[in-house]
């Protein structure tokens, strides 16, 4: 089974860019935690990429604390939309803080165990009730708003994100908007002419 190399997309690289991360025995001996899933068959990310499963490499954080971010993630900012894939973006960046810092990697690590206390245990195997709840406890901590802090830009801000919400993405490089259905309003009633002019082109 092929796998699908998940890129940071900081520069809305598709999601086969050779900035991804694909899993092969190489990158498993290099990192120190892989993060692995499958996209659910006929979503639009699915039908868009060549390969439903999917890996990302971690460079300092493990496979457990790469999937409590990626969870921690889901609950700051859920979206049954998006795929695991997506938040996995979050870890990726998370853990590139981390390798650039050392402050940052001890931050994490902190972090996420003290979700795991807060948790009863573990935060990954805990209920979704009991996840708000460990959340909700390190609101305004540095921990909590870095993560915070990273979801904006690592959920919101890549093509598979993008593909998951119908978005086309940056329209300048395609001419605009005005031609491509920026006056497709189909839920409403068809304007007057002197209401809705033709757009000038210069």
């Amino acid at each position: 089974m092929r796998t699908i190399p998940i890129s940071q997309g900081r520069e809305h690289a598709a999601p086969s860019s050779s900035r991804g991360i694909s899993l092969t025995r190489r990158s498993l001996l290099k990192g120190t935690g892989v993060l692995m899933g499958v996209l659910a068959a006929g979503t639009p990310l699915a039908l868009l990429a060549p390969s439903t499963a999917w890996a990302l490499e971690l460079q300092t954080l493990n496979s457990a604390e790469g999937d409590t971010l990626l969870q921690m993630g889901r609950v700051l900012f859920p979206h049954d939309k998006l795929p695991d894939a997506v938040y996995a973006l979050l870890a990726k960046d998370l853990d590139a803080a981390a390798v650039a810092d050392a402050g940052t990697a001890k931050l994490l690590r902190d972090g996420i165990a003290a979700l795991d206390r807060l948790a009863g245990g573990s935060f990954r195997a805990a209920a979704a009730p009991v996840r708000l709840q460990a959340v909700q406890a390190m609101e305004g901590q540095p921990f909590f708003n870095l993560v915070r802090g990273k979801c904006v830009t690592s959920l919101y801000d890549n093509e598979m994100a993008f593909a998951a919400f119908g978005y086309e993405g940056s329209s300048w490089e395609k001419g605009g908007y005005i031609l491509r259905g920026f006056q497709d309003l189909k839920w409403l009633p068809e304007p007057p002419r002197s209401a809705s002019p033709p757009p000038y082109l210069g």
